[in-house]
């Protein structure tokens, strides 16, 4: 039997996480359950779990688990590890990116799943460096991340709006941003940059043809735009037709990413904060590593798009 390591979040599944998870070690087999007790140790327990040789490792929880585990599995240096998740948070974007979210709901067996080389990002701002699985975002996005923080009686989609409306009124702003992709330089006021491995960023569809396999980010760029854009294009937001041709959005597919700002910045890995304005970075590069950490997928569905459907064009 493959060895298999359960990192999960107690408080996940709105206290429910226990339960969910014996319930599918009961359909799925034996696994070594390893809890959290604090920030960070889902990184640890998952470098630890990888050193030790469990060939598979599940972060059981949200986002924020996945980050986590995801992190200790790439730091540990094992590329022979399967990482996976069994999702129970509040969005489970890079679940849903992985077929994984209907495979969990609908409680289907193991034999349904098989592995495939993903590709990872690095976030690196002066001395600080972490990857990502699912993507990261400048400016607006990661204060929409803060805002979340503080929202305590919402989940899931109705969560993301109402940070999303607050961002918008408490922290609206577009800094003049250096923006370099993959070579091509823009100077420009800047409200918001995603830079994506997956489909799905706090449940927004934002790039929505984005793969986890292509060697590429897809990546949103919203300029100087108003609080009135963010009310008219919301609808299009939440259903992932944000307009190609709009001249104050930029769409398209890079390796790399760096931006330089006049004033810190809000940034998210993954959903979760890689800095805030107090930290006062204002620095950032963002390198891809294709195919770079084993994950498991439900190939029915596994959210994928052919190079046919493309991204959105470029300005």
């Amino acid at each position: 039997m493959t060895r298999t390591c359960v990192i999960f979040n107690p408080a996940a599944g709105r206290g429910r996480a226990k339960q969910l998870i014996d319930s599918a070690v009961n359909r799925i087999g034996g696994c070594d359950l390893r809890p959290t007790s604090r920030p960070d140790h889902a990184e640890e327990l998952a470098r630890i779990a990888a050193e030790d040789g469990f060939a598979r490792i599940v972060a059981a929880g949200g986002d924020g688990t996945v980050h986590e585990v995801a992190n200790g599995v790439l730091r540990s240096g094992n590329r022979d590890v399967v990482f996976t998740t069994w999702p129970l948070g509040s969005m489970n974007d890079y679940a849903f990116a992985l077929g994984l979210d209907r495979w969990w709901r609908e409680r289907r067996g193991p034999e349904e799943l098989t592995s495939t080389l993903a590709d990872v990002g690095v976030m690196r701002a002066g001395d600080r460096e972490r990857f990502f699985v699912n993507g990261c975002g400048f400016g607006f996005n990661g204060m929409v991340t803060l805002e979340s923080r503080r929202i305590r009686s919402l989940r899931g989609l109705p969560l993301y709006a109402a940070a999303f409306a607050r961002a918008g009124w408490f922290d609206f702003r577009c800094p003049v941003t250096t923006v370099r992709i993959d070579g091509t330089e823009s100077v420009s006021p800047m409200l918001a940059l995603s830079v994506n491995l997956a489909q799905r960023e706090g449940g927004f569809p934002v790039t929505p043809t984005a793969r986890i396999d292509d060697g590429l980010f897809d990546f949103f760029h919203a300029r100087a735009v108003s609080r009135w854009h963010l009310v008219r294009y919301f609808p299009a937001l939440v259903a992932g037709t944000l307009p190609a041709d709009h001249p104050r959005f930029g769409f398209g597919r890079c390796s790399r990413v760096s931006v330089n700002c006049g004033e810190p910045l809000c940034v998210h890995t993954d959903g979760e904060l890689f800095c805030v304005p107090a930290d006062g970075s204002t620095d950032f590069a963002v390198e891809i590593l294709p195919q770079r950490l084993r994950v498991e997928v439900c190939p029915r569905y596994h959210a994928r798009t052919t190079a046919a459907d493309g991204p959105p064009p470029l300005e």
